[in-house]
C-alpha cells in the first residue's frame, strides 16, 4: 500500500509548514510587558453580553478591569476563564479600552481556545481560555477593560 507513506510524508510536511507561522509570530510579538487573567461569564440569545473580571500583573504591581462585552451572533450561556501574557503595554492604563475579536465559540460541557486580541492603544493579549457551559457563536465581538481603582 503506497497510501500510507504518502499520508505519513503530507503528515510531517504540513506539521512542518504549521509550525512556521507559530514561530513566527512568537517573534513579532515580542517579549511581554505582563500577564492577565480574565473570568467572564456570556449570555445570549441571539446578541450576546459578556461580562466579569481582570486582573494584571505588570511592573510589580496588580491591577484589577471591570470587563464588559458582547458579540454579534450567539446563544447560550458560558463561563470562560482566560490566562495570558501582555504585550506592548507601557503604562497599566493603556490596558484600559476596547480589545476586538472575531472569533466562534462552540461549548457544550467544555471547551478550549484561544486567541490574540489588540486595544487601539497597540496592546495586545496572547490568552488560552477554557470555557464551560452551553453555548454557540461565531462573529465580530469585543471585550472593553475598564480599570477599578
Amino acid at each position: 500500500m503506497r497510501f500510507a507513506p504518502i499520508a505519513a510524508v503530507a503528515a510531517l510536511s504540513f506539521a512542518s509548514f504549521a509550525a512556521v507561522p507559530a514561530a513566527m509570530a512568537a517573534d513579532t510579538m515580542g517579549r511581554p510587558s505582563g500577564t492577565v487573567t480574565i473570568r467572564t461569564k456570556s449570555a445570549d440569545v441571539g446578541v450576546g453580553y459578556t461580562w466579569g473580571e481582570a486582573t494584571l500583573r505588570f511592573a510589580g504591581h496588580t491591577y484589577r478591569y471591570k470587563v464588559t462585552g458582547g458579540q454579534i451572533a450567539a446563544v447560550g450561556f458560558s463561563e470562560v476563564v482566560s490566562k495570558g501574557e501582555v504585550y506592548n503595554l507601557h503604562r497599566a492604563a493603556d490596558m484600559a479600552g476596547t480589545f476586538a475579536q472575531a472569533n466562534g465559540e462552540a461549548t457544550l460541557g467544555s471547551g478550549l481556545g484561544g486567541g490574540v486580541y489588540e486595544n487601539k492603544n497597540g496592546v495586545r493579549l496572547k490568552i488560552e481560555s477554557s470555557a464551560k457551559g452551553a453555548r454557540l457563536s461565531a462573529g465580530a465581538g469585543g471585550l472593553t477593560f475598564e480599570q477599578i481603582k
